[in-house]
């Protein structure tokens, strides 16, 4: 059984289908060393990722088709065994589809039952369809260009739906935890991607009240990305003034003869002087030159190239996973002695009801009627099926 050896070790998580944000929850739970039940279709049609599934490791798996009935009645026994249930479903879906948190915290009071959408429950676009894109734009960290010229670059899909989305349920399913194991009371735990989004800008809000334009944004020339003779980039985050000037003068120069990154009259002039100094050489070039130095450059890495670099390699950032390199879970415990990525598993579908107490011919039964099948699923849930991700 998947779940095993991490501080979340005893936890069980029920999983409701969703692509994205909530599988990926379901995976850092289980490499954390929770048994994740995933729920998911009996009929699974194309898979959203192209027949490759980042997030779908570390989970049981049992089919159930929750638009007949008794499917339902199958989520709610298994909620009943659970600690956390987390679900993606638009506002109102699973309610009704009968596994919205009144049903299931009737079944068990110490639930702590998980919502994720990109607009939260309520409020005019709460029924609205939506990507990290649209979550950040509302948001206003995405407002503008970072030089000035040029329409806004739509962020990483990190930004909106994993971090604001499936890191923030995730502190708090387990803060819900902590309580819900004090007081045998459960709750539900709404999280909002847009809402994420927006905390993670605290610190871009607070600067951006000093100055319109500001180094966190890429909008001063010491922090952003410059194109090199290969037409690869690197990254210079050469904020503070001891760091820019080690930048300068590994470039050649000396801070007090070259324009200003801290006076705004200058930032045009030291932005082209900065494009023609580092269009001199090569990535790699001025990668091994910055190493080790203190000038805050460093190369930007293609997905590929990520896992060889030697940091990740010295760290095991990239553990290898049937046969390809995949992102090691994170943070790292010191009673562990590296990062832990959960196995896959076989489908446990029959032990799960048995378990949730269903009896073998109800087994039978819900298997004839359709309502589970024991040798099929898939994670994801496709655009005409009701309960669309939002």
């Amino acid at each position: 059984m998947p779940g095993s050896g991490g501080p979340l070790t005893g936890l069980r998580v029920i999983e409701l289908p969703a692509v994205g944000p909530v599988p990926f929850l379901g995976m850092l739970l289980a490499d954390l060393g929770a048994e994740v039940i995933r729920v998911a279709r009996p009929d699974p049609g194309p898979s959203p990722y192209g027949g490759n599934d980042p997030f779908d490791r570390g989970r049981t798996v049992l089919a159930v088709d929750l638009r007949q009935a008794g499917g339902a009645e199958v989520v709610l026994r298994l909620a009943g065994t659970a600690d956390v249930l987390i679900e993606g479903f638009r506002p109102g879906v699973a309610e009704r589809l009968g596994v919205g948190p009144d049903a299931a915290l009737a079944r068990n009071p110490a639930l702590v039952y998980g919502r994720l959408t990109g607009w939260g429950q309520a409020g005019p676009l709460a029924g609205s369809p939506g990507h990290n894109i649209n979550y950040v734009a509302l948001t206003g960290l995405l407002g503008g260009p970072a030089d000035g010229d040029g329409p806004p670059a739509p962020p990483a899909g990190a930004l909106g739906d994993f971090a604001g989305g499936s890191m923030f349920l995730a502190v708090g399913l387990l803060a819900a935890l902590l309580q819900a194991r004090a007081s045998g009371q459960g709750q539900v735990v709404d999280a909002a991607m847009i809402d994420g989004a927006a905390y993670l800008g605290s610190m871009a809000r607070s600067m951006a009240r000093g100055a319109p334009r500001n180094a966190d944004r890429g909008s001063s020339p010491n922090y952003g990305c410059y194109r090199c003779r290969d037409g690869r980039y690197v990254a210079v985050a050469a904020v503070e003034p001891k760091f820019w000037g080690v930048l300068v003068r590994l470039l050649g120069g000396e801070p007090g003869n070259v324009p200003s990154p801290y006076d705004p009259a200058d930032w045009d002039q030291c932005r082209r002087y900065l494009t023609a100094a580092f269009a001199s050489k090569t990535r790699d070039e001025w990668a091994q030159l910055f190493d080790g130095t203190d000038a805050c450059v460093t190369p930007v890495l293609t997905l590929a190239e990520a896992p060889g670099h030697r940091h990740n390699i010295a760290r095991g950032g990239y553990p290898v996973v049937d046969g390809m390199p995949a992102a090691a879970p994170a943070p790292r415990f010191s009673s562990q002695p590296g990062p832990v990525v959960a196995g896959r598993s076989a489908q446990a579908g029959r032990e799960l009801l048995t378990a949730a107490g269903f009896s073998a011919a109800e087994i039978s039964e819900l298997v004839a009627s359709g309502v589970t099948d024991l040798e099929q699923g898939h994670p994801g849930i496709s655009p005409e099926t009701p309960g669309e991700p939002g």
